[in-house]
This record gives C-alpha cells, structure tokens and sequence, in this order.
C-alpha cells in the first residue's frame, strides 16, 4: 500500500470522538502520575507513614483504580461513554483536591475524630473511581471510533498519548514539589480534571458502531460484567497475566523507597520515573511496526520476558554511579540530584518489554468482546492491572523492609522481582500450549476469533 492511501485510510479511519477521548486521557494521565509519582513520598515523609503502611495505602489505591474499570465499563455500556467521562473527570478532580488537604486546616476537626490511616484511604478511594470509568470508556471508543484497518494503530496511539501523560506528570510533579510545595501537586491535578469534564462535555460526541447493540438496562450491564466471568479461559489470562503488573509496578513502590531510603536520600525520583513513559512515547510506533508480525498472544510473552530483566539489572548493577549537578538548557537551569545510572538503563528496559505487550494486550482483549459489550470487556482488561497493584503493594515496601532492614542487603529484593517475571513468562508459555485453544489464536487483524 502506498504511503497516500495508508494516510487515507488513518485520516477516515477515527471519528473525531477518537481524538477528543485519547486527548482528555493523556491530561488524565499527567494529572494521575504526577500524584502517583510523589505518593510514596507524601505518605512517608509528610504523613509519618511506614514503608509497610504506605505501600499497604498505594497497593490499595492501586487495587481500587484498577478493579472497578470492570464495573465502570459495565455501567459506560448503559448510560454512554460521554456523560460517563465527563462524571469520571469530576470525581478525580475531588479526589485530588481533599487528598492535597489532609493536612489542611478545614479538616481538623474530621482528623481529630478519625484516624489518620482510615482518612488516608477514604481519601484515596475518591480518585480511584476516576480512572476506573475514564479506562474503559477510552479504550472502548477506540474500538468503536476507528475501523478495522487502522484499530491497531489506533491502540498504538492510545498506548503513546497515554505515557505522554506518564512521562509529564512526574516532571509537573517535580516542578511543583520544587516550586510551591508538595501537597500542591494534588492541588494542579484537580485543576486540571476540572478542565477535562469542561472539555468532555462540549467536544465530545458518542461514538456508535454501525448495527452494535445498546446496552438498554443497568441491569443488562450487570449481567454482561458476571456473564464475562463464565469464560474461563479468558479469566485465567487475566489472573496469569497480572504478574508482569506485579512487577511493573515496583517501580512507584520498592523502587521509589529503595532509591531513597538506600541509595540517595536526596533523589529526585520524580524525573526517574518519566524515563519509561518517554521512552514509549518515542519508541512505541517503531516497536509496534517491528513487532506487528508477532501474532499477539507471543508477543505479550515476549514483552513479560524482555520486562523481567530490567529488575536482575538492578540486582548486579553498581547503583552509586549516579547523574549529580547543574545542568544548562538554553536560558533555564536544571539541577539533577541522585539519578542511578543504572536504575535509568533498568527502566528503559521495563520500557521495551511494555512496548512489546500493551498495545497486543488491548487489541487482543477488545477483539474479543461481543457486540454491544466493548465498555465491559474492557474493563475486564484492567483486571491484571488490579491484582498486580494490589500484590505489588503488599509486597513492596515489606521487601524494601526485609532485605533493608532486616537483612542489610536491599538490592537482593530485585531478585524477588525478577522471579516473579520470569514465572509469569513459563505461565504464560503454558497458557499458550496447553489452555488456549488454537482457534483463538488472533494472528493478523482480519482474521480474528474469540475465544
């Protein structure tokens, strides 16, 4: 096909919905990592927790914003991805903004009559239900706003404008920690999920797939959520697939907290956390053209796998080579304080593994879906997301605890990690050999089956 005719077929292929829903994501996404890039530190540092209890508090925050996408894209189904992004955004504004004032003076009487750690998590229950809504009804217009010849690339750009939002958010983060205080990053991030109801609202237009069936009753939508779960097979995906979260997300959790704790106490952690996002966003189309052969289901094996090793490079790697100074850019001055080598190298290679599976993953899950159940089947796409927040809290700050404190060894806790990615690759292999029945396989784009 010549390049004319493919940019033809991108230029008709996406309803202008498709535009306006991965746009208002990737502020989501900004407004989301840079609170989740500084809530370890928030939690330790500002509100006395300790690193058991506060990945305890993420992991369920995590948990929570990664489980209710499935009730979310059940419920998008009947009442519309419009009035439900719209309710999403206005709800993570509120949660944004009472998290920013746990320490304000408004709250005292409430802090005086509740305890801290019960506020905290009502506090971080709020927000998670943003994100659990904004997800599926995002992911499910990209599937009902672009037509078949160009749905992969259109999880492509999904899966970029999203770590766009990843890549940004720890740096305004960083800036305003720097600037005006640390509370006021939740402050910025409510702003700006005010601004993106605004948006919804009068840009927005729902998207139809020509001949899909609509959802009439909040009842049908909740039968469509347990009606999924008769479908074994794609439940036990799931469930195996949530080890590489597992160990995705040690990189907000054990790895902030290490790096602090045992490497540099100092160290700007926020600007560490935006290698992965960046290196998506500059390398995500030309991997996914390289990888686009891969049938999807290998491919995701083979992103777990190229995953795994960025943790046994943080287990060898000498981490005191490190980024320290002042550095020039143009008329601005950027200062660098604590930055491991090593640790960057790591998470590039987290990167790459992440490139290689997600946009598979979410091509593969949204092909799946019957007619009339794209929000749902979507939703259910988090489900890994879910359990490996939920694990991944748990165990991470007891591992940075353990091998720390206990053990006077904290970088032998990324062997652990590392395990843990390699179980879920033999998982998935097996899965592949043994559970998923050839007729499912999802080879190219127009020959496609369910399970």
């Amino acid at each position: 096909m010549v390049l004319g005719e493919r940019l033809r077929e991108i230029r008709e292929g996406f309803q202008p919905a498709f535009w306006v829903a991965n746009l208002t994501e990737l502020v989501e996404r900004l407004a989301y990592y840079a609170v989740f890039a500084v809530l370890a530190i928030y939690l330790t540092e500002s509100l006395g927790f300790s690193e058991a209890e506060a990945g305890d508090k993420i992991g369920f925050f995590s948990a929570l914003v990664w489980f209710l996408p499935i009730l979310g894209g059940a419920l998008a189904d009947r009442f519309g991805f419009r009035r439900s992004l719209a309710f999403a955004y206005l709800v993570l504004g509120l949660g944004y903004f009472l998290l920013g004032s746990l320490d304000a003076a408004w709250l005292e009487p409430i802090r005086r009559s509740v305890p801290l750690s019960w506020l905290v998590l009502v506090f971080l229950a709020i927000p998670a239900f943003g994100p659990a809504i904004v997800k599926p009804c995002v992911v499910g217009t990209t599937a009902r706003a672009s037509t078949e010849n160009v749905r992969s690339l259109g999880y492509s750009i999904y899966y970029t404008l999203v770590n766009v939002g990843g890549t940004f958010g720890p740096v305004m983060a960083f800036a305003v920690r720097r600037s005006i205080g640390l509370e006021n990053v939740f402050y910025v991030s409510a702003a700006c999920m005010l601004l993106m109801a605004v948006a919804t609202l009068l840009f927005y237009r729902e998207p139809h797939s020509q001949g899909e069936p609509q959802v009439a009753t909040v009842r049908q939508a909740i039968g469509n959520l347990f009606r999924v779960l008769g479908n074994l097979r794609f439940v036990l995906f799931l469930v195996i697939f949530s080890g590489f979260w597992v160990m995705f997300w040690q990189e907000f959790i054990a790895l902030v907290l290490f790096i602090r704790n045992y490497v540099n106490p100092r160290a700007d952690v926020e600007l560490l956390l935006t290698i992965d996002p960046l290196a998506v966003i500059l390398l995500q189309i030309p991997i996914s053209y390289l990888t686009r052969r891969i049938p999807p289901f290998p491919a995701m094996t083979l992103g777990v796998l190229v995953a795994s090793f960025s943790w046994m490079i943080l287990a060898v790697a000498d981490l005191s080579w490190q980024i320290d100074g002042t550095y020039s850019l143009g008329p601005w001055q950027l200062e660098l304080v604590g930055l491991p080598i090593w640790a960057a190298v790591a998470l590039f290679v987290l990167a790459v593994g992440e490139m290689i599976q997600s946009p598979r993953f979410y091509e593969y899950v949204s092909r799946l879906a019957p007619p009339g159940q794209q929000g749902v089947y979507m939703g259910y796409a988090f489900l890994p997301i879910a359990i490996g927040s939920a694990l991944a809290g748990v165990i991470g700050g007891r591992l940075v605890h353990y091998f720390g404190e206990v053990r006077g060894a904290p970088q032998q806790l990324w062997w652990v990690v590392f395990g843990v990615g390699l179980l879920t690759t033999a998982l998935m292999v097996l899965y592949d050999r043994f559970v998923r029945p050839a007729a499912s396989s999802v080879a190219v784009p127009n020959s496609v089956k369910s399970e």
